[in-house]
This record gives structure tokens, sequence and C-alpha cells, in this order.
């Protein structure tokens, strides 16, 4: 473990040189792809500190249990030693864990699309409900959440919405939101009583930055429009709203949240980078033979991933084959322990696959 650990200290000496050299800060994406690995390997860093102060203490009170000449000593020693024995395990599985490779992107902000699938008006009223869920999941966590377009259900909810998250890490949280959610109750609308099931299907996208992608902006066209839809005075009066159409894939991405016609176009061209930019991840991890294995993660939208039962008041996650009966504190944006769960399986599941290399 201490020579793995001795292989990262090379490496953090190296990022911490490198971080200070004029050359490195002018160049804004290298500045911050070092700093970014800097805040990961300072946390290596802290543990390998620890590491070596309970080895130490081991050895220490092992030396003083074997020489037993002062029974007070020995006693302290003792419990220097239980206590060294008890850490050391659990500190060398957070090492390990720490040391699989991180997904560059996961340190990304991301755009979330939710769109209703079948089901009619209950499946649009479903994905208002996923809407409302993440952005109160992404408010406790301290992110900001920002409407980019939306198309109305109409019984309420949304047939179509698009949002950004800016954060902490989000990409490499939300990822695991990505698939068919699927909803079982009785809708508003049934007489019967009948359970109904509905689904709308949730994109994260890591969001590119304009390193990231090369957009050729003369294969996009710009089209200019009046907003539509509830509003001030704005709306109709003004070409503030924003369709990009991308010739060479035939995407088209809108955008007629903001009540600037540039600020539409900054958000439209943000979804555009990162729907290509995903489109190429997409294909990278089609060839990467790892990330196809993986259940957590595998990027497939037509999987179906969750449910959730109203009747019953559960929700089951079906790639890790997790129940939980706490549907309304979930659908109310508490979906950490669903997240913590579905990172673990992830996680244990690199962990075999670098095991399997060494």
């Amino acid at each position: 473990m201490l020579e793995k650990l001795q292989i990262v200290k090379q490496r953090f000496d190296e990022v911490s040189d490198l971080i200070i050299q004029p050359d490195i800060i002018t160049d804004q994406k290298r500045y911050v792809q070092l700093n970014k690995e800097y805040k990961d390997l300072r946390i290596l860093m802290d543990k390998r500190e620890l590491y070596i102060e309970l080895t130490n203490n081991l050895n220490e009170a092992e030396e003083i249990i074997a020489d037993g000449s002062d029974a007070e000593m020995v006693e302290m020693a003792k419990m220097q030693y239980d206590e060294a024995k008890e850490g050391i395990p659990k500190l060398e599985e957070d090492i390990r864990f720490l040391l699989i490779p991180k997904d560059p992107d996961d340190a990304k902000n991301v755009v979330v699309e939710v769109r209703a699938g079948t089901g009619g008006d209950e499946a649009s009223i479903f994905a208002g409900d996923l809407y409302r869920m993440y952005t109160k999941y992404c408010e406790g966590k301290g992110w900001n959440v920002s409407v980019v377009d939306l198309n109305e259900g109409t019984a309420g909810g949304f047939k179509e919405i698009i949002f950004e998250v800016s954060g902490d890490d989000v990409y490499g949280t939300m990822k695991f939101e990505a698939g068919v959610h699927r909803v079982q109750r009785v809708p508003q609308t049934e007489t019967q009583g009948r359970v109904h099931t509905s689904a709308a299907t949730v994109m994260v996208l890591p969001e590119a930055e304009e390193f990231d992608v090369e957009l050729d902006m003369t294969e996009v066209r710009i089209e200019r429009t009046t907003s539509t839809g509830p509003g001030g005075q704005s709306v109709n009066t003004t070409y503030s709203a924003i369709k990009l159409h991308h010739e060479p894939t035939g995407m088209i991405v809108s955008c007629q949240d903001q009540k600037s016609s540039h600020k539409n176009l900054e958000k439209a061209l943000k979804v555009l980078r990162s729907r290509l930019y995903e489109m190429e991840l997409a294909k990278k991890q089609a060839a990467d033979s790892e990330k196809r294995k993986s259940m957590v993660s595998s990027g497939d939208r037509s999987a179906k991933i969750r449910t959730y039962n109203y009747p019953q008041g559960r929700v089951t996650d079906h790639r890790i084959g997790l129940t939980l009966y706490d549907l309304q504190n979930i659908i109310n944006g508490d979906i950490q322990k669903l997240i913590d769960e579905l990172m673990l399986a992830e996680n244990t599941e690199k962990l075999k696959a670098s095991d399997e290399h060494i």
C-alpha cells in the first residue's frame, strides 16, 4: 500500500510544482485540469499521512508490548495497538477506492433532458414530478439549476424540459439518473381507480466546455423567433428565442428561457456542444469493453432503470435490485441513498476490474 501511495506522492509533488508555473496558469484548460487533480490527490495525501501514523503507532506498540518491562507502558501500548489494528483495514479500504482512476467527466456540470414517454398526459405529469425531484435534490446539494427550454404538457407537467445543473462533481453524481424511469399509479384522470404504468426518459449530458468540442459555426443555422408560452410583456414582441439547426447531425436545439437573445444563444450552444460531446462519449463507451460491462452507468437510454410504485409506496432500482419503501421522500428530492448505493456498486465493479489487472 505504501509503495502505491509513494507513486501518488511523486505525482502530487509534480502537480504542486506545475500549478504555480506561469505558462500553466495562462493555459486555462491545463490549469483547470491540474487544479482538479491537485484537489483529488490532496485527499489521498491526507489519508497517506494518517496511514503512516497508524502503521508507526502499530509498530511502536508491538515493540513496547514485546519488551514488557514497564507494565503501565504496556497497558497504554495495548490500547494504541488495538486502535491502530482496527483503523488500518478501514483506511486501506478507503485508499483502495480513492486509487480507482476517476472518470474525468465526473467533475463536469450537466445538461439534463427529461422527456415524457408512453402514457399520454400522465407521462407528462410524471416528467414534471421528476423535474421537481431533481430540482429539490440539487438545491439541497447547493447546486444551481437553470431551465434552458420546456414544452408543457396539456394536463400539467412537461412533454419535455431541459435544464442545466452547475456545482461540484455534478456529472459524477447525476449520471446514475440516465435511463427510463417508470411510474405505476392511479392517474388523476382515471375514474375506475385502475393503476396505470407511464414512463419518462432522463438524459444526463456532461456539459462540454468550448475546448472539449470544436463547433464549426458555419455548420450551425441560427433561427431567431419570438418567445411562446407564459411570460411578461416581452413575449411575442422581441426576437429573443433561439433555435439552432446543426446541419451535419440534424440536431435542433431551442432556448427561450432568457429575455435576451444573446443569453439564449449562449445556453443553446452549450446544450448543442453537450449533445455532440455525449455522442462521442457514447461511441467511446461502446468501444470500451470495461465500460460496456458496467451495469450501473451503461448509458443505454432505452434501459428501464427505476420504478416508482405509488400504491405500494416503493421505489425499485432495477440495476442493483434495490427496493426502498420511501417513495414520498424520494419523489420530494431525497435520492441520495439511491445514488450512494449506485456509486458503491460502480466502485466495487471498478475495484474488481483494477484488482484483475494487478
